[in-house]
């Protein structure tokens, strides 16, 4: 009888990872480090050129790089948590602004369009998460294929000619057209998704089951729920910032996005703390590993150095932040064990 009765006890109490202070404190001093770098980034590009945070075109400039890379970074480290990636977000980003201008010129007002093109996205990610899951590929093999899946359907649908995007002025200053909305807006995505990873049910488990899927699944975490609803969220995010990216530059290209933003976000992530391993990862780590490419990438143009140059340092602070993570990773389980 007393078995019975612990046992569903134990069924009620829900199942979450530990968060001891000392994980708390190791990840905000990992986001500190990493804000100090920024920080000194920064400063240095100043000092060399003082044009590089004291006028507004610089800083509009600087927003509008981070913003989205750091929206799709916040998708990519909820699948990375969890162990997955999602290859085709550069691909979504392109095709839900497409559904969009669809839906709008069918008669749809404009807040709706908006809505069906993040349905559209949303449907994606439920195919990556569905293949993934159920049939048991490996996200990298699932996403690449629906990569180019994506971007031929895109294509197609596109004839590969950009189109100009509808909506009034009012609301493209909103969605994005205005110099600082996409900054704005990824600031408050940031605040949601902070909240969602580490003050939910939903963050916690994605914590628990990418660091022991097993013990996860043992304790009642429903993993597969967990993974799939990850990829819903992570295509919505991608396809959203290639809404906003439409508003800002008015015009939405079949060409857009693609690889190079998507490898930008998971760049992102890897800095900011989340390893490809899975297991931890931070939403503000990604806001401040976006924040130092755009650094990066503004400091250099501004000094005259090139784009060549920009990747050297980008594959660079990739690797070594993921030795770094590695090694963390390692220091805290020795010391776990003592």
């Amino acid at each position: 009888m007393m078995g019975t009765v612990d046992e569903s006890r134990k069924a009620d109490v829900p199942a979450r990872p530990p968060r001891s202070p000392g994980t708390l404190v190791s990840a905000w001093s990992a986001e500190l480090r990493i804000l100090l770098v920024a920080a000194l980034l920064a400063a240095w590009f100043e000092f060399a050129n003082h044009d590089f945070l004291l006028t507004n075109a610089s800083l509009v400039n600087l927003s509008q790089f981070i913003a989205p890379v750091a929206i799709i970074a916040f998708g990519e480290i909820m699948l990375m948590i969890g162990g997955d990636i999602d290859l085709s977000a550069g691909m979504v980003f392109a095709f839900a602004p497409f559904m969009m201008v669809f839906a709008n010129e069918a008669g749809a007002p404009m807040w709706l369009a908006v809505l069906v093109g993040l349905v559209a996205a949303g449907v994606i990610g439920f195919v990556n998460g569905a293949i993934t899951v159920w049939l048991r590929l490996p996200s990298f093999v699932t996403t690449l294929g629906t990569l180019f899946l994506i971007n031929g359907i895109t294509l197609t649908v596109s004839r590969g000619t950009p189109v100009e995007t509808p909506g009034s002025p009012a609301f493209a200053n909103f969605m994005g057209a205005w110099g600082y909305s996409e900054i704005l807006w990824t600031v408050v995505l940031a605040f949601v998704m902070h909240i969602l990873l580490r003050h939910t049910r939903w963050g916690l488990h994605t914590q628990a089951a990418g660091a022991n899927p097993l013990g996860a699944s043992e304790a009642g975490i429903q993993v597969n729920r967990l993974r799939l609803g990850n990829f819903i969220l992570a295509a919505v995010l991608a396809g959203l910032t290639g809404i906003l990216e439409g508003f800002r530059i008015t015009s939405i290209d079949p060409q857009a996005g693609g690889n190079q933003i998507m490898f930008l976000a998971v760049a992102a992530a890897v800095i900011g703390g989340t390893p490809l391993t899975g297991g931890s990862g931070t939403i503000v780590g990604g806001l401040i590993g976006a924040a130092v490419l755009g650094i990066l990438n503004d400091g250099f143009t501004l000094i005259g150095i090139n784009a060549f140059t920009f990747n050297i340092i980008l594959g660079a602070a990739i690797l070594a932040a993921m030795v770094f993570n590695i090694h963390v990773g390692r220091i805290r389980r020795k010391g776990g064990r003592r």
